[in-house]
Parts: structure tokens; C-alpha cells; sequence
């Protein structure tokens, strides 16, 4: 059940009381405090529902509210910072240097973070204002969820999505974008679609008009961290237009497509969102990309939830479908493939272009191999290159903007070898891989490898301002510096002996000292003739420019040497600034190629993707689907690939059981019977994935395939509640039950299991009689109905279209063994007895139901509960009837466990005498 969603505003919506309580206090207030105190208060003032960290010295601390409320989440001392009116002001601290690790616990907690920054060094304070002037801070930037940027904040196989919500003239738009890749998205929808859409999408923070604010909050089950209301002035769309145009620098906006509106409005706050956040810094973003539902699997939230696609109900990735298929190398393919998991295809050429893709690396090995072996170097150069967009990247960022360039060469030379080897054979190469292929290198990036090989050492530094990630060479002014920082006793000695052999003094030497700096000195017996040397024809143009005598020595300078000690003074200082103007040079340059690298980056982000799945599908057998416009729905040997991955996982030897599901002109609805345990669910499911991955374009793990296109993919498996919403699990059952009535069609793949149950007999059983119904003849969709309800199977003599079909169990000595078999016809009766005795339940409990079960079929008591309570025995009689030699001591369960692990095929005749006699010991 997802978390009550968090309400925040990046301009005046306070999410505590407490602080607006104090920051309400007034002037009065503000004049008790200190200097220090009354500029974090004006700070504080403009940013009252934010935390702000406000930097001192080498901390980042908080004050009255903030303190804490941050204290008790970061688990940090509370501690003080003086008084205003007798009362102790509260404080924290986070250290500078490892700032990111507590953001990040506020951000998951659903805070803002405000970064306060000196935005002036204590010199230029005292000349601006005198001794003891305040250095100026401000805000540089605003932490939010949906913009975070670093890489130790976020999840590098998935996007962090920021979403906008407008609504304009009945108009309902969705925008989102991903600030971490610049990747911009706009799509027109409706507000009964808007679920899906954000279920799909789902973004860390959404934004929303306040008057739509309570709306969006009230959709139940999802999980944004932060809710985010804005001025509804802020969607206007002709502010939003101007704002698109100023951010894209263009004069019209035809070229994006036909965009609403909604679109528009969306789009604009989402800009002005992150120009707000960035402090106007505005990271790199792709021209905005309009899409619609029509392409896309319309996939609801309890469906995604049931289906488990890329989290399971306890909201871990490890279980999920996405966990299981995901073999990519890269950051960009991993997420690649999540927003593909997310929102499969409908278009049945666009899904074949895919899989022709997926196919031809599938028919390569060994370029399939070498593919990946090189993918896997990679790096993620859309996360670099946004970093590198805001001012917040490093040398190692453009490191790794070279090294993934390289690595691309590298990919695409040897893919076309591959191609090349093949040209006289009859194979034909997919042309939206040529396309990918053809963009892993251009010129210009190729210059740009050449020019960072030349500019940037092997190893680098995390941060520019530490320096020393410049090759020698590379700039003349730079290596310099580095020789007067690195060089300066040899430079100062060499200097030295110049000095003595150009004025015959013997005694002379350069020094050093705090007060002078660099100085001559020369003993007294030299100290004349040191004084009256010169060079030229002019006897009073003197050599050594004299600055203190002593008694046993004087001491000199000469232009040279006071140049030469200005130069070592500033070296360092002047070494590091000339390495940031190189930075910030060839982040210009890199920028100059950035459209060229983010191509390069989705090119190879879907390569990774199609030879992940190639691989994927060598090593679990899987089979290339046939997808088409058609009804069909032919599934032979199909799979479970999540259960029979965790079968391997756990017993190499242990084969899942597949069976077929065959969907066809005459059958297109199955009423599945049979006990719990038996595989109902897991049959239920394995087609709803098998459908989604084919959509996707993976190959799918069956014998043989055919996938009508499914326009809606509908799952109610499972029970859950909404406690927090006041909803039963029946209530919930029923609303999911109703929304798949409603809105399934022809096209549309429906999974129900055990529809009714929450109720009582007679209620469940009429609702779920009708929903088979309503199905058949309203919505006419493709659909499996697994039920308890025996009674529903004579439907198939008045249903056209509905056949029976029942996992085959056998009983053996009193006990049922599960098949895990789909067969054509109906079950007799659910086992639920036998299943509840393989639980653990008492034996008397089991006597007393079997009893009460017989008497029921053969009708002695009918189903009165009085008169059948009037004709069983007692419940303590029946207890007293149990043999003591059928209860089972805890010993002798022991001994049975460790009997039924036993693997006779595999024991040595040593190790089975071991055995014994440890069972003999425990016996």
C-alpha cells in the first residue's frame, strides 16, 4: 500500500508548522538575532517549506525547525546555536565533504533540501564592507527528488522521472522528464488514462496545478515521494510557449509536433521548475518528444502490481520480471529496458523491428559476446553529460565521456567486421541497427576523443578545483606553472649558479624567509663588489638592487628573482585556475558535440538492450514470437520465466512444468478449475508476461508463440486491502473487477482469479457468474478465469466460446500429488482439505472438516448449519477419537524433514551410513 502522499511547494506551501510558527514571529523578532542568525533568517524566509543547509566553515547546518526535524531522520545530535528570547536556538550539522549520504535519507523522507553556498571568499567581504562584514550567502541550488543529478543518489538502472500534470480546455496532458538524461517526454491523455500513465512512468516527484492538487492525491497506489503543488498561473499556456521557446532558443514550436494546449502548459512548468530548482542553471534537455496512448499497452495500476513487472509486492526489484530479464551491461540499456517493461508495444511493426534486432545478435554468438564484452566498458555518458551541462561535473566526468565515445568506435568497428563477414552469406542486417550502428561515431566526436586523449591524464581527479588532470603539453601557460609549483629549489638553484658565475661570487645564495620571500645573500668579504656589479656600459644601471645590510652579510634582489618569486608564489594558485579554464574549454567543446553523444548514448543503450535479450533467450531457450493485428493467442510449452529461473536458483535438476494456452475463433475465454497449490496463479500469470515481453520485443520463454496484439493487458490475482482508504479486500477485488469490465475490449488479454471469494457462498458465486458473462458477450475479450466455484463449469454448455480446463492432481494413498498439467475438462472438487493438511493444521481439525464434508455430499444434512450442527459429533469427542500413535512428536517431524531431503541417487555408501546412524541417535 503506497505511503499518504507528501504536499510541498517550491514557493509557499509550508509542510511543517512548526517552522512557520517561528519564521511568522515578525522584524521583532528578527532584530534579537546575531548578524550570523539574521541572514540564514532572510534566507530561511524565502524558503520556508525547504530545509536549507547553510554552509559554515566546513559544515552544512540547520537551524530552529529544520534542526529538528533533521536531527530525528539523520539520527544526529541536536544541539544549540545561542539564544532569541531566552530560548535556545536548535541546531545540526552534516559535514560538507560527505553531504550527499544525509540528503539523500531527506529526499527519501519527502524533504526539499535549499543549498546555501558563500557565494563571496572573507576578502572580498572586507573589501566590500570592512573587518568583521558577513560573506554573502545564497541559494545555488534546491535538492528535489525529481531532480537530482548525482549518481550516489540515484538508481543507475532506472529513470528518475519528474512529471508534470496540466488541463486545459477539457484537455489533459502528462509531461515528464528525466533531469539526470535531459530526456524529454509530452503526451495528451485523458484523466482515465492519466493512472496508467503515472504507473507507468513512475516519477519521484510529481507537479501538479493546486486546484487539480487533492484530485491527484486521492488516485489510489502509488508512491511519489513528493507531490508538488503549483500556482495554477504557472501552466498558462502562453507563458509556457514563450518559456519553451527562450529555454530551446527557437521561434516557433511547429517542429515538436502537434502540441495541445495542455501539452504546452505541461511542458513550460516543467522548464520553469527545474530554472527554479537549478537557480538557473538549466541542464542539457532533448527537444520534447510527443507520444500517445495509441502505441502503447495500456497496463492499470493493480495489474502492474499483480503482474509483478519490475517490482514485487513487498516494492523489491530482486522477484520481479524486470529483475529476471535483465542481463544489460550498461546504465543506459538497464533503463532502456525498465521503460520498455513499462510500456510495451502495440504497433505490430515497430514490436517485429525489435525483434529483428534481438534475432540477429541471437544468430551471432560470438558477436554477441564481444558485443557485450565491450558494452560492458561503457560508462553512463547521459548522467555525465547532464552533469557536465550544470556545472556540477568533475574530470572523471569527462573521462568518461572519452572512454564511452572509445568504446563506441570500438563496438561499431567490430559490428561492421561482423556485417562485412556476412555479405556473401543470405542474411540481412536490421536497418534500424545499421541506423544505431552508423551513430556511435562521427567526425566530431571523434575530434573531440582526440582532443580529451591529448588533454586529460590516465587518472584524474573526482573534483577540478583539486587539479593535476592535465597532461603535460598540453598547454604551454599550464606547464609553467607546474614547473615553477613542481620545479621551484631546481629553478632557484639554477638561478643561484647563474648569479655566481656571472658576477664571480662564490658566496652568494638564494634564500628564503616569511618576511622577505626570496633574497641574495652575500658575505661581507663579497658584499662591495656584489654591490657595484652591473652589466652594460653604465656603471650606475646596478646588477643586485640592494634591501638589508647585517654584519656578517647584505642581501639583494634583482627584477628576475622577484619575478621568479611572484610566479612561485602564485604557481599552485595560478596552476589549478589554468586547469578550470581548460575544464571549462573542454566542457565547452563537449557540449558543442552533445546532440552527437546522446544519440551515440541511446544508440548504445538499445544495442545493449536487443543483445541482453539475445543473450537472455540462448541461455534460457527462449523462442522468437509472432506478433500480429490478429485475435490469435497460441502459446505451446509456455513458461513461468520468473518461477523457473527461481527453480534453477534453487535445484539446477528441478524442470518447470510448461503447458499451452491456446486462445482461437470459437474458444476465446478458459474457466480454469482445480486445488490451491496446484499452479493456477502461476499458469495465470506465466501468459500475461509471456504476452508483455513479446510486446516488448524479447523472444519469450516457450516452444512456439503467436501474440495477437493486445491493446489492454487486465490482472486481478491476489488479495489485498486499502486500509488507508477505507477498502475491504473485497471492495478492492470488486473495484479492480469493475474497471477491467469496463474497459476491456476485443483486443484485450483479461487474468481473473477466484473472483467472488471475499463474500459470502451465494454472493460470490452470482458475481462471479455474471463477470464470466459480461465478459463473453460485452467485452468479447481473450481471458482466463481460474475459480473454486464448481458450479460455473455448466456455463460451458450455454457459452459458446468458454471451454473448461482443470490442473491435473492424483491421489495416492490418501494424499494428492500436483501435476502442474493443464488439461481440457473440470475438476471434481478443490482438495482444500488435503491442502490444509500438507499446512500443518491440527488432525483433529482435519477429522472434524472431513467428517463435515462427507456428510455434505451425500446430502445427509444439507447445508443447514443447525441441523447439521445437531447430527456431527462433538469437536472434544472427536478429539478424544484421535490414535495418540498418529500424533507426531517434534523429534520424529525432525527425522521426517531430513528424510524427505535426502537424495538417494547421490549419497556414497559411506555418507548414507552417516545418515543412519544420525537418524538412529534422534529416533
Amino acid at each position: 500500500m503506497a505511503e499518504p502522499l507528501k504536499e510541498t511547494n517550491i514557493t509557499n506551501l509550508p509542510n511543517n508548522e512548526a517552522v512557520a510558527s517561528v519564521f511568522d514571529q515578525g522584524d521583532t523578532f528578527r532584530e534579537q538575532l546575531t548578524p550570523m542568525m539574521k541572514q540564514y533568517w532572510d534566507i530561511k524566509q524565502k524558503h520556508r517549506d525547504i530545509l536549507v543547509f547553510y554552509r559554515m566553515g566546513d559544515f552544512y547546518e540547520m537551524f530552529f525547525d529544520d534542526a529538528v526535524k533533521a536531527s530525528e531522520i539523520l539520527d544526529i545530535a541536536l544541539t544549540k546555536r545561542g539564544t532569541v528570547q531566552d530560548e535556545d536556538i536548535p541546531m545540526c550539522g552534516v559535514p560538507y565533504h560527505s553531504c550527499q549520504t544525509y540528503m539523500s535519507k531527506l529526499i527519501r523522507s519527502g524533504f526539499k533540501v535549499a543549498i546555501c553556498e558563500q557565494v563571496e571568499t572573507p576578502e572580498q567581504a572586507k573589501q566590500r564592507g570592512g573587518s568583521g562584514t558577513l560573506v554573502k550567502r545564497a541559494v545555488t541550488r534546491i535538492v528535489t527528488s525529481g531532480t537530482l543529478t548525482e549518481d550516489n543518489l540515484l538508481s543507475a538502472r532506472r529513470n528518475n522521472y519528474l512529471c508534470s500534470i496540466a488541463f486545459s480546455k477539457g484537455d489533459c496532458s502528462i509531461a515528464w522528464v528525466d533531469v539526470s538524461t535531459g530526456n524529454m517526454q509530452v503526451q495528451t491523455s485523458d484523466k482515465s488514462n492519466i493512472i496508467s500513465a503515472l504507473q507507468r512512468l513512475n516519477p519521484s516527484e510529481v507537479i501538479t496545478p493546486q486546484t487539480q492538487a487533492s484530485w491527484v492525491r486521492d488516485m489510489s497506489g502509488f508512491e511519489f515521494e513528493v507531490l508538488t503543488p503549483m500556482p495554477d498561473s504557472r501552466f498558462d499556456p502562453k507563458n509556457s510557449l514563450e518559456r519553451i521557446k527562450e529555454t530551446y532558443k527557437v521561434k516557433a514550436i511547429d517542429h515538436m509536433g502537434a502540441m495541445t494546449d495542455s501539452d504546452i502548459g505541461a511542458l513550460g512548468v516543467l522548464i520553469d521548475y527545474i530554472g527554479l530548482t537549478q537557480k538557473g542553471k538549466m541542464p542539457r534537455l532533448s527537444m520534447p518528444q510527443k507520444t500517445t496512448d495509441n502505441g502503447l499497452m495500456v497496463i492499470d495500476q493493480a495489474t502492474h502490481r499483480n503482474l509483478e513487472l519490475t517490482s514485487t509486492l513487498r516494492n523489491e526489484r530482486k522477484g520481479s520480471l524486470l529483475d529476471t530479464i535483465d542481463r544489460c551491461v550498461t546504465a543506459q540499456g538497464a533503463r532502456e529496458l525498465s521503460n520498455r517493461l513499462a510500456s510495451p508495444l502495440t504497433d505490430d511493426q515497430k514490436i517485429n523491428t525489435r525483434l529483428d534486432q534481438v534475432n540477429w545478435f541471437y544468430d551471432r554468438p560470438q558477436a554477441l559476446k564481444t558485443s557485450l564484452e565491450i558494452l560492458r566498458q561503457c560508462p553512463d555518458l547521459e548522467r555525465a553529460l547532464s552533469r557536465l551541462s550544470l556545472g556540477r561535473a568533475g574530470p572523471r566526468d569527462m573521462k568518461m565521456i572519452m572512454v564511452g565515445c572509445e568504446h563506441a568506435l570500438s563496438l561499431k568497428n567490430m559490428l561492421h567486421a561482423v556485417i562485412d563477414d556476412n555479405k556473401n552469406l543470405d542474411t540481412h542486417t536490421p536497418d534500424a541497427l545499421l541506423s544505431d550502428i552508423k551513430s556511435l561515431s562521427t567526425p566530431d566526436i571523434q575530434e573531440l576523443i582526440d582532443e580529451l586523449n591529448l588533454a586529460l591524464k590516465d587518472d584524474v581527479p573526482f573534483l577540478a578545483r583539486d587539479g593535476g588532470f592535465i597532461r603535460n603539453g598540453y598547454s604551454s601557460a599550464l606547464d609553467e606553472f607546474v614547473s615553477l609549483r613542481d620545479g621551484s629549489k631546481r629553478i632557484i638553484a639554477s638561478l643561484q649558479k647563474d648569479y655566481i658565475e656571472k658576477a664571480t661570487l662564490p658566496s652568494l645564495k638564494i634564500k628564503y624567509n616569511k618576511v622577505l620571500g626570496y633574497f641574495i645573500e652575500v658575505t661581507s668579504k663579497y658584499a662591495d663588489q656584489a654591490y657595484n656589479y652591473y652589466e652594460g656600459d653604465n656603471p650606475d644601471n646596478k646588477f643586485f638592487i640592494h634591501r638589508q645590510t647585517l654584519a656578517n652579510c647584505m642581501r639583494f634582489t634583482t627584477p628576475e628573482l622577484t619575478n621568479l618569486a611572484k610566479k612561485i608564489a602564485e604557481s599552485d594558485f595560478r596552476a589549478v585556475a589554468t586547469e578550470l579554464e581548460i575544464f571549462e574549454s573542454l566542457t565547452e567543446k563537449i557540449m558543442q558535440c552533445a546532440d552527437s553523444i546522446s544519440q551515440l548514448s541511446r544508440s548504445i543503450a538499445r544495442i545493449d538492450c536487443h543483445s541482453a535479450l539475445a543473450g537472455l533467450a540462448q541461455d534460457n531457450h527462449y523462442v522468437r514470437p509472432t506478433v500480429d493485428n490478429s485475435l490469435t493467442f497460441d502459446i505451446k510449452a509456455g513458461r513461468h520465466p520468473v518461477v523457473e529461473q527461481a527453480l534453477k536458483k534453487q535445484n539446477d535438476d528441478k524442470e518447470f512444468i510448461s503447458n499451452n494456452c491456446t486462445f482461437s475463433e470459437g474458444q476465446r475465454l478458459w474457466l480454469l478449475t482445480g486445488p490451491n497449490m496446484s499452479g493456477k496463479s502461476t499458469f495465470l500469470r506465466q501468459n500475461a508476461l509471456i504476452a508483455v515481453m513479446a510486446q516488448i520485443g524479447s523472444f519469450v520463454p516457450a516452444m512456439e508463440a503467436h501474440i495477437g496484439i493486445i491493446d489492454r493487458l487486465f490482472s486481478r490475482v491476489g488479495a489485498a486491502d486499502d486500509l488507508a482508504r477505507g477498502r475491504s479486500t473485497f471492495m478492492v477485488e470488486m473495484v479492480e473487477t469493475a474497471t477491467i469490465l469496463n474497459q476491456a475490449t476485443k483486443h484485450s488479454l483479461v487474468i481473473l482469479d477466484e473472483i467472488g471469494r471475499g463474500t459470502a457462498t451465494f454472493d460470490g458465486l452470482s458475481i462471479a457468474w455474471g463477470t464470466i458473462e459480461h465478459l463473453h458477450d460485452i467485452n468479447g475479450s481473450r481471458g482466463l478465469f481460474a475459480t473454486h466455484y464448481h458450479e460455473l463449469t455448466v456455463l460451458s454448455e450455454h457459452l459458446r466460446e468458454l471451454e473448461c480446463y482443470s490442473v491435473a492432481i492424483r491421489e495416492w494413498k490418501n494424499d494428492i500429488v500436483f501435476l502442474h498439467q493443464v488439461v481440457q475438462g473440470s475438476a471434481d472438487h478443490s482438495y482444500g482439505i488435503h491442502v490444509a493438511r500438507l499446512a500443518g493444521l491440527p488432525k483433529v481439525v482435519i477429522k472434524r472438516a472431513q467428517d463435515i464434508l462427507q456428510r455434505i455430499r451425500k446430502g445427509e444434512v444439507g447445508q443447514n448449519v443447525s441441523v447439521m450442527a445437531d447430527h456431527l459429533p462433538l469437536f472434544d469427542t472427536l478429539q478424544a477419537q484421535i490414535d495418540p500413535t498418529e500424533q507426531i512428536t517434534e523429534n520424529q517431524r525432525a527425522i521426517i524433514n531430513r528424510i524427505e531431503t535426502l537424495d538417494p541417487d547421490h549419497l556414497t555408501p559411506s555418507v548414507a551410513l552417516d545418515i543412519l546412524y544420525e537418524l538412529k541417535k534422534k529416533s
